[in-house]
């Protein structure tokens, strides 16, 4: 027969375990996703030419001034 203080420390288990879950899901929606900075300005630049911010010449000089 269980007596109340293992009972108590099960509850304890499992209260323990449903906030560490608690504290996973939150982390997982508010964290930023991981994007290289690399990617970030080659999206700037594709953008850029799409509006016509600048021409395909002044696109190429930069990329490769990026890749490089």
């Amino acid at each position: 027969m269980m007596d109340g203080l293992t009972m108590g420390f099960e509850a304890w288990l499992w209260m323990g375990a449903w906030i560490l879950a608690l504290f996973v899901a939150v982390w997982l929606l508010v964290r930023e996703p991981r994007r290289s900075r690399h990617d970030d300005a080659l999206d700037i630049l594709r953008s850029r030419l799409a509006r016509g911010e600048i021409s395909r010449d002044e696109f190429e000089a930069a990329r490769r001034l990026l890749e490089s």
